[in-house]
């Protein structure tokens, strides 16, 4: 136990502050400060060790959260990232993306602040990389079997490297030019610089996995070629297709899918484009869905200069504290305020976009709104709420409905669901002999910490089918679900 009373002598949840507005608008740089290790020690010291600790349940990783707690607080910040990396490959990622359902999950947190755990997660990973003590890890023997893994999300890459580690030569394809799927064009760079996915893709290709980027597999490679040339075939593509939002005047110029906005952000800070040709500068943005990308393309558009930037969503704002029909230990669905919201910006909850609304070059101007509040038939107008408000550039962040289907799935012919994710079995085979699935894919849109657990768990179930030694994590059945 990291200190029997640390609950009891800290009871304050300390985090690491956010570099201020006005400065960190101007760059792409993450946004969060370092902690002083003084203040992750004394965090740290707060974890009880509970005899059953829920967190690791709250966690679809398993992680060992209490065992590199208590290490942090005993100094051994060596043992830790041993400990961190026993069941997260790439602790960096989620430490910074993961909304944390393990902190939901706290038994600590029942009755004070929950304990700190994302923080103390990648205070352990950052100091590992500065220290040195994160090292290839190439694989002591080879098998001679051949495994394709298709996408380089986190998903694949967890896959992949638990693969390359149990000897097997993996390949993993990326139709993208740099490998990193959401992590490298998803995620904005002010929430995860891409440095940390590039030391990654460096760590793996020195054990052994092999990067084929611009490759897209359906298309540049047929899926019967795939499977003659491997021994097994991963599929980790994730859930890429977008919902959308078919309105009247959905074709206007100016409104675009955040997927088709967020990447070109992305490429000009890697140094592929001088500006974004979808730019917020000067303009009256509008992002319509409330959840992470939606914050994503709020934090984008004050990055580049927006003149203002409105965000809506159509359910009602959610409460400030855990309602009763989302009891500890599950993940209650809260009202957050991320960075970006702390940047600018308006947030309308229970409105609904009835038209967009152009102007003579066919070009979006305004959205028209109204009001809604639930009924028996779903979300109803509220006579006399309609108005309209000024719109340059719209994104759409609305979430995503599935993997896409043309191409490499409907060339295998993999069963899918009837929300059109790839069916599994506990072993995360599919209905073609030979292919399995892990992460959006199969489970659809999900986190990131489940798509790295999958990986984990789908790579476990190829070894054993390849017949490997048995020496990876046993895998986590598809159909668990999380307490989220």
């Amino acid at each position: 136990m990291a200190d029997p009373k640390g609950f009891l002598k800290i009871t304050e949840r300390e985090l690491p502050a956010h570099r201020p507005v006005d400065v960190r608008i101007q760059d792409w740089r993450e946004v969060q400060e370092d902690l002083d290790r003084g203040t992750v020690t004394r965090q740290a010291s707060r974890c009880m060790d509970c005899g059953i600790p829920f967190c690791h349940n709250g966690c679809p990783l398993g992680n060992l959260i209490p065992e590199w707690n208590h290490l942090v607080h005993a100094h051994d910040w060596a043992e830790a990232i041993e400990r961190l990396h026993a069941t997260n490959n790439f602790p960096e990622f989620t430490g910074r993306l993961c909304p944390a359902p393990c902190e939901s999950a706290c038994v600590l947190g029942i009755s004070q602040p929950a304990v700190t755990i994302k923080n103390v997660e990648v205070s352990i990973i950052d100091r590992a990389w500065e220290e040195g003590w994160v090292r290839p890890l190439p694989p002591t023997r080879r098998t001679g079997r051949k495994v394709a893994v298709v996408g380089s999300g986190p998903a694949g890459l967890a896959a992949a490297q638990q693969l390359t580690r149990a000897g097997h030569d993996v390949t993993v394809y990326e139709r993208a030019d740099r490998a990193g799927g959401l992590l490298r064009y998803g995620i904005p760079e002010f929430k995860m610089e891409k440095r940390h996915v590039d030391r990654r893709l460096a760590q793996m290709t020195a054990e052994g996995t092999t990067f084929r980027t611009g490759v897209d597999v359906g298309v540049d490679i047929t899926a019967e070629r795939l499977r003659a040339d491997h021994d097994a075939v991963v599929l980790t593509g994730g859930a890429t297709r977008w919902r959308d939002l078919p309105a009247t005047g959905r074709e206007l110029d100016g409104i675009h899918q955040a997927m088709e906005y967020l990447p070109l952000a992305n490429r000009v800070q890697e140094g592929d484009l001088e500006q974004a040709p979808i730019d917020a500068r000067g303009k009256h943005v509008v992002v319509i869905g409330g959840g992470d990308t939606g914050a994503d393309c709020v934090g984008t558009a004050h990055r580049q200069g927006a003149a203002s930037v409105t965000q809506l969503e159509i359910m009602p704002k959610p409460p400030t504290k855990r309602p009763d029909h989302q009891p500890w230990p599950t993940m209650p669905m809260l009202y957050k305020v991320t960075s970006a919201h702390e940047e600018g910006g308006r947030r309308i909850y229970s409105v609904n976009t009835l038209e967009f609304l152009g102007d003579e070059r066919g070009h979006v101007r305004a959205l028209k709104l109204v009001d809604v509040e639930r009924g028996p038939n779903g979300f109803e107008p509220v006579e006399g709420s309609e108005r309209e408000i000024p719109a340059d550039l719209v994104t759409l962040a609305m979430g995503f409905v599935g993997p896409e289907k043309e191409g490499l799935l409907d060339e295998l012919g993999v069963e899918l669901d009837g929300r059109g994710n790839v069916v599994r079995d506990a072993e995360y085979r599919t209905s073609v002999d030979g292919v399995f699935c892990a992460g959006d894919m199969g489970r659809g849109q999900s986190l990131i910490v489940w798509a790295i657990a999958e990986g984990r768990s789908a790579a476990a179930a190829v070894d054993r089918a390849l017949g490997g030694g048995g020496d990876l994590p046993t895998a986590i059945p598809p159909t668990a679900r999380p307490l989220v």
